[in-house]
């Protein structure tokens, strides 16, 4: 049974329209206009327990409504959303302890104090006695490699540090599900590499379901091995990444270095030849031909290297945003 469903899930707000300049401002003023945004727009998916899903899209797109709508803090305009067996929109105490959502630009820690005090604070909301917070903080601590920082006012820790007592702050409840819009925003590489790490580690340990939002493909392509693309406030892809990329890229670039310059006639019959340098060759094999036409190549050619390579996913998903565009452009 699935632990997170949207079916057919729409948001619309009713946004003041204003025009720029003095008149604009007395004419809103006096006679206000309104106009309706649909953010999301029939959005439907099944996540199931343990899963881990990223959930794509530009800015605009409609993907941190949907997590607000999934988790409770604005109502859907239509269609119906059910977490862990709960209405989000109804707010019930056991849903709130079987969720978190983590927002990269926000926090909830206290600024001037340290993130323990929080962390108990936390704690003692959720009913968790004094021994059994405890312990859940020394294995959140850890895992994530915080230490005397949680004795330091939040003010004095770096991006990064502060963002690892969120998660501790946001997941010492152990939720089910986890909403997470923009966890590593800002964060250097080192930081991100062990964001990804605490996650994919939790995910493992407890079990609990990830459903992702993130502008670092590197966030994706570590941790979700389903992706979500939502382009408009309309879904239009659900499936592996690997299935993205078979769709998209069907062939894989080969890239050789030859003892002795070859005839462009003699590697056509191993691939689409791209590039034809000298000794360097760049050759398109399609992927379920690759596994044998490299064997005949290293069998049949003097090969000194040979590089197998994937179109870039920053490219495919681009691609895919652009098919999404023009659809939406087609429906309206």
């Amino acid at each position: 049974m699935a632990i997170v469903r949207a079916d057919n899930l729409s948001k619309a707000f009713r946004v003041a329209d204003k025009q720029p300049g003095l008149g604009g401002t007395l004419r809103h003023f006096v006679q206000r206009r309104w106009r309706t945004v649909d953010a999301v727009r029939e959005v439907s998916f099944a996540i199931e327990p343990g899963e881990r899903v990223g959930f794509l899209g530009p800015n605009g797109a409609g993907k941190t409504t949907t997590l607000k709508m999934l988790s409770g803090l604005i109502h859907p305009s239509g269609g119906r959303a059910e977490v862990a067996g709960f209405e989000p929109r109804r707010r019930q105490r056991r849903f709130l302890e079987a969720i978190t959502l983590v927002m990269g630009q926000k926090q909830q820690l206290l600024w001037d104090l340290p993130p323990l005090d929080s962390l108990l604070l936390n704690a003692a909301v959720y009913g968790l006695d004094d021994g059994e917070a405890r312990r859940r903080i020394a294995e959140l601590a850890e895992m994530l490699e915080l230490g005397p920082e949680l004795t330091r006012p939040v003010r004095k820790l770096s991006l990064g540090e502060r963002m690892k007592a969120e998660l501790m702050a946001a997941l010492l409840h152990r939720p089910q599900v986890l909403f997470l819009d923009e966890p590593t925003l800002g964060l250097d590489i080192n930081a991100q590499v062990r964001v990804r790490e605490f996650l994919e580690a939790y995910n493992r340990r407890h079990g609990a379901t990830l459903l992702l939002t993130s502008h670092y493909m590197a966030d994706i392509t570590a941790l979700c091995p389903r992706v979500l693309l939502i382009h408009q406030g309309r879904l239009f892809h659900d499936g592996s990444l690997e299935e993205l990329a078979s769709r998209l890229a069907p062939c894989r670039e080969v890239r050789l270095e030859l003892r002795d310059p070859v005839p462009a006639e003699t590697l056509a019959a191993f691939g689409e030849v791209q590039q034809l340098q000298g000794r360097q060759v760049r050759l398109l094999i399609p992927r379920g031909q690759l596994t044998g036409q490299v064997a005949r190549l290293l069998a049949e050619l003097a090969v000194e290297d040979l590089e197998v390579r994937d179109p870039p996913i920053e490219d495919l998903i681009g691609q895919v945003f652009r098919e999404g565009e023009v659809r939406a452009g087609a429906m309206t």
